[in-house]
Order: structure tokens, then C-alpha cells, then sequence
């Protein structure tokens, strides 16, 4: 396991909802025990509302919207190559026998199988294995897209840790190919953190964003509190930290 890996992801863990709002609710418990009442009630109500907005599906919607960028179908003529990203991977999966795709990698390969063939446009995939294990993220991309999808990748970038080191690792592999034009597969709430590394890198990055979320009528099921929501809110709060850390990063470079 790859410690700076998982040094990042432990701090993050601690400004990601739900811990962050417990965290506050457990310091205003605290400040309750040691008979603070009013500090201590107010940073439970903040925790509460807290937790209850950000499970909200409407909020958790309008808070991944803020990181898309515009939806465009893509087009052949606007780039040379598909830049697959990884989105994690199951370890020892017992139906599988060994390691296989998340559920996000596996929506990031469809889509990105479903461009190859309508663009006819080589696949690169990227993603190492921070979590530790035998297989790389990309490998098993490869291996997927291949067997499953009927769509070989070219290109296998097996050496990332994070988003910054996708860009870097899988520019110099396109460089070498004479490719500077790509678009980019990942999560649209993730395409905000991701486009600015790979342009960076001196790449034309053209979004190819899914799992975009239609608008559509309101329901009072929208404001009543979920696990989903709750998660959704997590990835764009992820988000946020991280194009915050970057930019810091990249002034300090």
C-alpha cells in the first residue's frame, strides 16, 4: 500500500462528511459535559443540520452540479485519443477470484468502449494500485475492456497513485505517440480537478463527462435524507478539497 496514498485519503476522511459533522457534534457533547450549554447545543444543531442538509438529494444534486463542466457530444474530428480514468477497484472479489473493477471504474470503461467504437479512437486506461494488491488498476481496466467491452487499450499507464500523477505519466506515454489532443473519461464531478492536471501536462483536454445528473421536477422525495445523497455530497466535497490542494500545490511549484 502506497503510504502518501494513504496518508491523503485518512486527512481527507476527516473533512469529508459524515466524519466532519460528527466531529463537531461530538465537540459540542463534549462542551455539554463540561457545562458549556450554549457553544456545545450550537455545535450539535450545526452538526445536525449539517448532516440532514447534505443528505438532502436537491442539495446533494445542485453540489455535484457546481463542479460539471458544460455538457457536448464529442466529436471525431476534436481529439486523437481516449483518456480512460480509473475509479477504484474491488480486491479479491470471491465471484471473480482475484481483483475487478468498481462499479465507477466499469461506468468509466463503458463509456469510453462506447466512444472508441463510435470515434474510432485508440484507449489509453491509467491507475496503479495504492491500495496494494497484484494487479494494477490499469490492468485490469485493460483486461475488461478487452474481454467484456470488445475494445482493446493501446495504451496502459500502471504506475498512478492520484489524479495529478495520471496526468503526468500518461502525457509523457501520448508525447512519445505524437498525441496532444485526448478526451477525457471520468465521473463529471471529477472532470474539474482532473482537465486542469492533463492541460498541465501541454494536452488538449476535451470533456467526456457521465453520469451527469438530468434536472427534472422537484418531489418532496428530494428533500428527505438519504445514504446516496449523502455520498454524492462526500464526492463533491472531495472534489472541492482537492481543487483547492492543487491549486496551493501548483502556486508553491
Amino acid at each position: 500500500m502506497s503510504w502518501s496514498w494513504l496518508l491523503t485519503n485518512t486527512i481527507a476522511a476527516f473533512l469529508l462528511p459524515p466524519l466532519n459533522l460528527l466531529i463537531i457534534g461530538g465537540i459540542g457533547f463534549y462542551l455539554l459535559l463540561r457545562k458549556r450549554p450554549r457553544p456545545g447545543k450550537t455545535l450539535i444543531a450545526l452538526s445536525l443540520a449539517g448532516l440532514w442538509i447534505l443528505s438532502m438529494p436537491v442539495v446533494a444534486k445542485r453540489y455535484q452540479e457546481s463542479l460539471y463542466p458544460p455538457f457536448k457530444p464529442a466529436a471525431a474530428h476534436e481529439a486523437d485519443a481516449i483518456v480512460i480514468l480509473g475509479g477504484g477497484r474491488n480486491k479479491d472479489d470471491l465471484e471473480y477470484g482475484g481483483d475487478t473493477p468498481s462499479g465507477a471504474t466499469l461506468e468509466r470503461l463503458r463509456y469510453g468502449a462506447y466512444l472508441s467504437r463510435r470515434l474510432n479512437k485508440p484507449i489509453l486506461v491509467t491507475g496503479g494500485k495504492p491500495t496494494g494488491g497484484t494487479t494494477t488498476e490499469a490492468g485490469i481496466m485493460a483486461q475488461v475492456l478487452a474481454d467484456e467491452f470488445r475494445t482493446p487499450a493501446r495504451w496502459v499507464e500502471a504506475a498512478a497513485d492520484n489524479t495529478f500523477e495520471n496526468a503526468s505519466l500518461s502525457a509523457r506515454m501520448l508525447r512519445q505517440d505524437g498525441i496532444t489532443r485526448i478526451y477525457l473519461v471520468s465521473h463529471a464531478w471529477h472532470l474539474a480537478r482532473a482537465i486542469p492536471q492533463f492541460e498541465r501536462q501541454g494536452l488538449r483536454v476535451i470533456p467526456a463527462g457521465i453520469n451527469y445528473m438530468p434536472r427534472g421536477d422537484l418531489t418532496p422525495l428530494h428533500f428527505i435524507p438519504n445514504a446516496g445523497a449523502l455520498q454524492d455530497s462526500a464526492f463533491a466535497t472531495h472534489e472541492w478539497i482537492g481543487l483547492l490542494w492543487y491549486r496551493i500545490r501548483n502556486l508553491m511549484e
